[in-house]
C-alpha cells in the first residue's frame, strides 16, 4: 500500500491518537476473526464455541469440597470464564497466555462461563 493513500493516513493517525488498550483489544478481535473463532460478544448460553483470546487473570478458587481454576479469555470484545473443576493448576494457563478454548456457554451470575473447556495454547507472538 502506498503511503500516498487515504487509508495508509487513516490508519496511521488512527494509531497514533487511540488508546493502547483500545488497540490491543481491535488486535485481539482481528487475530480471533481470522482464526475463525466466534467473537465472544456474539456467543449465548447453551451455545457450543471455539473462542480465541489472551488470559486476563488466572486465580485457584477453592469451593467448598472440590477446587477450581478460574481464568478470565478476553478476545477484544468482552470476556469469558474458563473454569476447570477439581485442578488446583495447569501448566501454561497463566495470565498473558494467549489460547484457543472450545466448548458450551453457561451463564453464572450474568457472566458467560465455559465449564472444563478443551483449550490449545497458542504460540507468542
Amino acid at each position: 500500500m502506498s503511503r500516498t493513500t487515504p487509508g495508509y493516513w487513516r490508519r496511521m493517525i488512527r494509531r497514533l491518537t487511540t488508546d493502547a488498550e483500545e488497540l490491543d483489544a481491535d488486535d485481539l478481535t482481528d487475530n480471533a476473526t481470522r482464526s475463525g473463532a466466534q467473537r465472544t460478544c456474539d456467543c449465548a448460553g447453551g451455545q457450543e464455541v471455539t473462542v480465541l483470546g489472551r488470559l486476563r487473570s488466572v486465580e485457584l478458587c477453592p469451593r467448598q469440597a472440590t477446587a477450581t481454576l478460574e481464568a478470565e479469555l478476553f478476545d477484544g470484545t468482552e470476556g469469558i470464564t474458563l473454569v476447570w473443576l477439581g485442578r488446583r493448576r495447569i501448566p501454561g494457563i497463566v495470565p498473558g497466555r494467549t489460547l484457543r478454548a472450545s466448548g458450551r456457554v453457561a451463564v453464572r451470575d450474568g457472566r458467560k462461563v465455559l465449564y472444563n473447556p478443551y483449550y490449545e495454547l497458542q504460540r507468542s507472538r
